[in-house]
């Protein structure tokens, strides 16, 4: 049996937990034993972009000592798994032990679409979900950790999904963490423009990978009144599932 912890990162723990549930019931399908480390917090990502490495780097100690005993590490998000795996061991760079400890993580840890294809081989979970679908492509998990053709592997063996390509899909959301805080009016154009995007493939649901792109683009969404659902995409594969 595959042991897998659950990273689920701070947005899903605080605002999505239903991702996270999503996730541990289709892991636990495929039989891994799954398993929180309820130690974790977060990746550090907020803080080391906004310049406070040493904090940053506190905060990565404990999530290394969270997952150190794990096999495997497993994470809805892109952009903390592309926080761990591209700046964790730069973080260290000066503590070989904390450094090696890191590296330890990197190499256990997965984005979700990207673990079940790869790792457990899986692309097609036997999932049934009749709507017009598009999917947002996250900068981090696409461009960080080269995560392109495994969520579309998953997604496009669902029954019965209408899929629209999204025009100008490798754009980002402008949401980017501190991003929309510093640079709001540049990071609210962006948003209006994929949320434009979206909107003009007549799609139902809007799907992803990271809540953080998610949480952006579905807030665009609700505040001009568009009724796009939008779904991570293991929740996409779990709801289809069930309906089938």
């Amino acid at each position: 049996m595959i042991r897998v912890s659950l990273f689920i990162t701070c947005l899903a723990d605080q605002l999505y937990p239903e991702v996270g549930e999503s996730v541990a019931r289709l892991l636990s399908d495929y039989g891994c034993e799954v398993d929180f480390p309820e130690s974790q917090t977060c990746c550090g990502q907020p803080a080391f972009n906004s310049g406070y490495q040493d904090e940053a780097r506190e905060v990565a100690r404990n999530l290394i000592r969270a997952f150190e005993h794990s096999d495997y590490v497993v994470s809805p998000s892109g952009s903390c798994t592309g926080m761990v795996h591209h700046y964790y061991s730069y973080l260290f760079e000066n503590e070989p032990e904390w450094q090696a400890k890191a590296t330890a993580l990197v190499d256990k840890m997965y984005e979700f679409s990207q673990f079940v294809v790869t790792v457990l081989g899986i692309t097609d979970v036997g999932a049934n979900f009749p709507h017009k679908v598009t999917y947002h492509p996250s900068c981090h998990a696409s461009r960080l950790l080269g995560i392109k053709e495994e969520p579309m592997q998953l997604l496009s063996a669902v029954g019965n999904v209408e899929f629209v390509d999204l025009p100008k899909k490798e754009d980002c959301c402008g949401f980017g963490g501190t991003f929309a805080i510093k640079m709001a009016d540049m990071s609210e154009a962006m948003v209006c423009e994929k949320a434009a995007n979206i909107c003009s493939t007549g799609a139902e649901v809007l799907v992803g990978t990271d809540m953080g792109c998610l949480m952006n683009i579905g807030g665009r969404l609700n505040k001009e009144g568009k009724p796009v659902r939008v779904m991570h995409l293991a929740q996409v594969l779990e709801e289809g599932r069930k309906a089938k």
